[in-house]
């Protein structure tokens, strides 16, 4: 682990930020699979509005299309939220894998996140974060959106971004969807990744489910709250102190310069105290204005895991919070808060924690 001052260098001025079911309820996406003389014929997922999943009109089967690679995963756990403003919740942490195909062999790197929400309607909402590392040593940032009307048909739309002057620059152009299968006993997930570039859409002549969502549901975001004009630090909550390791460079890429720092631990101290689990990063777009995006988890000092996510432009960031909202900690739900910039500590970063006052 690299000492703050290392840590620090690697972002110039910006300073690096870190910012649900139980096992046995966790379902198997794939368990019914199209077959490939019905992939064709299988109806279009139109998604809800509110989680579009970067394909509005319709996400085809995968398996209508061309199989690409398949990603093979470790998980350490998967960890049961419970149920949230949002839905149930669930997080499997990956702790490692392989990608394997004809134009791509790489690792996944350790502490990637993958977010199940399952609606009261059955309906189910996937959010993943990964990160690629291939064989001559770069690295591809993923960020899957899927849903589904229920487990047995979960689509994940796949979003890559690859070093415009690697040999894996073609992931950033075409159109990627995966059928993801987890078994949370025996701690592995797989992706079957798919290129449907050619899959017309909308579909001519071909069923569609519609998305639907049970009424009064908030929608889950796809991006980190914006601190409002003339919004100030108020009360303070916590302070939190995050280890780090090396950066991950994705370099300029189709949505900017990425640069990864991922999150390997860390203490809680304040209103909640308890441990910052090692998995997750600090998702930094380095194209002006430079911004930052950790998404990680909390365990706290009893036990529950709180989702953070902390962004925005260095000196005006914004952390939100997803809780049990039958627990201690579902105050951070409903409340607005600020953070502190990122202050040098052993091995990483602090910061603190406000309440927000206008």
């Amino acid at each position: 682990m690299r000492n703050s001052r290392t840590v620090m260098g690697v972002v110039g001025v910006l300073l690096a930020v870190v910012s649900g079911v139980a096992a046995s309820a966790v379902q198997n996406d794939a368990a019914r699979r199209p077959t490939t003389s019905t992939a064709t014929a299988a109806p279009v997922i139109v998604p809800h509005e509110s989680w579009s999943c970067g394909l509005p009109t319709g996400i085809p089967s995968p398996e209508s299309g061309t199989p690409v690679f398949d990603v093979t995963m470790t998980l350490d756990r998967v960890a049961d939220v419970g149920k949230t403003q949002y839905g149930r919740r669930t997080v499997a942490i990956v702790r490692g894998g392989n990608v394997t195909g004809a134009r791509l062999t790489a690792a996944v790197t350790a502490g990637a996140l993958d977010f199940a929400l399952t609606l009261a309607n059955g309906v189910i909402e996937i959010e993943q974060r990964l990160v690629l590392l291939t064989g001559d040593g770069k690295y591809i940032f993923v960020r899957g959106a899927g849903t589904g009307p229920d487990a047995k048909d979960v689509r994940v739309v796949m979003d890559f971004e690859a070093p415009n002057a690697s040999e894996a620059a073609w992931l950033n152009s075409g159109t990627y969807v995966a059928r993801r299968t987890i078994d949370p006993a025996g701690r592995t997930m797989t992706l079957r990744v798919f290129d449907v570039s050619s899959v017309p859409l909308p579909p001519a002549g071909r069923p569609v489910i519609r998305i639907s969502k049970p009424a009064g549901v908030p929608a889950q975001p796809w991006d980190y709250r914006r601190a409002a004009p003339g919004e100030k630090p108020g009360a303070q909550l916590m302070t939190e102190r995050v280890t780090l390791s090396p950066s991950q460079s994705v370099g300029p890429s189709k949505h900017g310069t990425r640069n990864i720092i991922p999150i390997t631990g860390g203490e809680l101290s304040g209103r909640v105290t308890g441990k910052v689990v090692p998995a997750g990063a600090d998702y930094q777009n380095l194209s002006p204005p430079a911004t930052i995006d950790a998404h990680y988890l909390w365990e706290t000092s009893d036990g529950e895991i709180v989702i953070v996510r902390n962004g925005g432009a260095f000196g005006s960031l914004v952390p939100t919070f997803e809780a049990r909202v039958d627990g201690k900690y579902a105050w951070l739900n409903a409340g607005l808060f600020l953070s502190s910039n990122p202050q040098p500590s052993p091995g990483g970063v602090a910061l603190t924690f406000y309440e927000s006052g206008r």
